[in-house]
């Protein structure tokens, strides 16, 4: 890696990537520029670029006038750029050298320029990414080992590595997006949880985006789930070491008995027990699932067994992962708000008996078609809210015509509406569920208003469906918020939609605040 002191460097994004790696080029002396949306005439300063002697450039400025790619020697791309963004179109044309701040972070490591080389742990996959890292992460720690959880989980990979006292371990939960830009990285262990459809507009294709997931495994050990179809197929660098649900083979972790088992780590890889998958939180075959790829990448770079044990008993999952938020009448209202993509959304809907889905908001181009399919028996009916709710439904009229179902969105008008896309719930559904919401005028409408309007939204769903559990053959065991779709349409992030929904729960007659609780 050439020296930086000097070098004139492009950053693009000024979110947490780019000015995390802002941070660090201005740090060894690079001439950086950061270019972004936000910058331009008549934006105000950015404190913090300026305190680094970094200079802020309106995005459009880069793009109508490529002359600055001749006295630019680096492109330091934030996960958000697609190849196909116009500025990598430019970067592309001239010839530049570009790596994602991962890439960056890599280099950095491998080059020694701040200490000696770290043990690298990637996680990826379309669902549980984050569980698995902060379980790494929780199994790390007990074993007496500094590490961080970092990358995709909220701390950057270059942060985690300039903290004192030092990170040797980096848990470093990858993105595709972030593995796209980062081809050079070959960690010490990388998992490949599984893969589905999901980010197909960035990628382009379900190959490209799975192509970038498979980076994980260019290291020396790469862990993928067996009970994927994709994922087991991938190919791997080096030694592959698998897991599943069902009695593990060799080189793979798996349940015996209701354990935890490890054939691929110990003496002559015989079958050695590790905890009991009762312990594992959040419960379920996702929960289990996370613990063991968490516990194989763990064990291959030589924590002992006794650490797993440990860091999974002492493991608590994060917010809006399958938290039962309250319980009427003996149904458990669950918030899984990060099941952000239909295969998250079916892993949730198989941990229940039979549920009244909450779901809905941005698909990403993702099919529901198999969510619905391999679904249909444990759906009483279905409550669709967000901008792709009637693909929702259409799916649904198709795969599974006898699930109820309706829609609940805020018109033009700015009235909660709600749509009844099963003709027999027209008498199952009182008219003050049904009855259009007042509203302010919506040429007056603020984003104040407006997330109120998806809070109401998400009151008359979560009401809906607490009505349905009541008159529905076969009696559900949850109501489950799992949205198979992203939330920006409606709500700031799926944390406001988790916290929508809960509080909606919470405020039905007869309520009991679990405060959170696993399920």
């Amino acid at each position: 890696m050439t020296a930086l002191a000097g070098t004139p460097v492009v950053v693009a994004g000024a979110g947490t990537a780019g000015r995390s790696a802002a941070r660090f080029l201005a740090g060894v002396g690079a001439q950086v520029t950061v270019a972004d949306a936000q910058f331009g005439p008549d934006a105000p300063a950015d404190d913090e670029l300026s305190a680094l002697g970094a200079r802020a450039v309106a995005m459009s400025e880069l793009l109508d006038d490529d002359s600055w790619t001749g006295t630019t020697d680096l492109v330091i791309v934030s996960p958000g750029f697609a190849p196909t963004h116009p500025l990598m179109t430019v970067v592309a044309d001239a010839g530049l050298p570009v790596w994602g701040e991962v890439e960056l972070a890599w280099r950095v490591d491998r080059a020694g320029i701040l200490g000696g080389p770290r043990t690298w742990l990637v996680v990826t996959g379309t669902n549980g990414k984050t569980t698995t890292t902060s379980m790494l992460a929780d199994i790390v720690d007990a074993a007496g080992l500094a590490g961080a959880a970092c990358g995709n989980i909220g701390l950057p990979v270059l942060d985690a590595m300039q903290q004192d006292p030092r990170v040797d371990v980096l848990c470093a939960e990858l993105s595709s997006f972030q593995l796209h830009w980062a081809p050079s990285i070959t960690p010490d262990a990388g998992v490949v949880l599984n893969i589905a459809d999901d980010h197909l507009d960035w990628h382009g294709s379900f190959d490209a985006y799975a192509e970038a997931k498979t980076i994980a495994l260019h290291g020396s050990i790469g862990v993928v789930g067996l009970d994927d179809r994709v994922a087991s197929g991938l190919p791997v660098a080096g030694r592959r070491v698998g897991f599943t649900l069902g009695p593990p083979g060799d080189d793979a972790l798996g349940i015996v008995d209701g354990m935890l088992v490890d054939r691929a780590f110990g003496p002559d890889r015989a079958a050695r027990h590790l905890v009991e998958a009762d312990v594992v939180r959040p419960p379920g075959p996702s929960g289990v699932a996370d613990a063991l790829a968490a516990a194989a990448t763990a064990l291959a770079i030589g924590v002992p067994p006794e650490a797993v044990a440990a860091g999974l008993r002492a493991f608590s999952p994060g917010a809006h992962r399958g938290d039962v938020v309250a319980t009427v009448e003996g149904i458990d209202y669950i918030d899984d708000s990060k099941a952000t993509n239909p295969h998250a959304a079916q892993a949730a809907i198989r941990g229940h008996r039979r549920v009244i889905l909450v779901a809905g908001g941005l698909l990403k181009g993702a099919s529901v078609d198999e969510l619905v399919r391999d679904t249909r028996e444990r759906l009483a009916a279905v409550v669709a809210i967000g901008r792709d709710r009637d693909v929702i439904v259409e799916t649904i009229a198709r795969h599974a015509p006898e699930v109820p179902a309706v829609t609940v969105f805020t018109g033009d008008d700015g009235r909660v509406t709600v749509q009844l896309a099963t003709a027999t719930l027209e008498d199952a559904l009182p008219a003050d569920l049904t009855r259009p919401a007042s509203s302010d005028d919506p040429d007056e409408r603020s984003s104040a208003t407006r997330d109120a309007e998806a809070v109401a939204v998400m009151d008359r769903a979560v009401a809906i469906a607490a009505h349905l559990g009541r008159v529905v053959e076969d009696r559900p065991d949850a109501v489950l918020l799992a949205p198979a779709a992203a939330s920006l349409d409606m709500f700031a992030g799926y944390g406001r939609r988790g916290d929508a929904f809960a509080a909606a729960a919470r405020a039905l007659p007869g309520a009991a605040d679990t405060s959170g609780s696993p399920r």
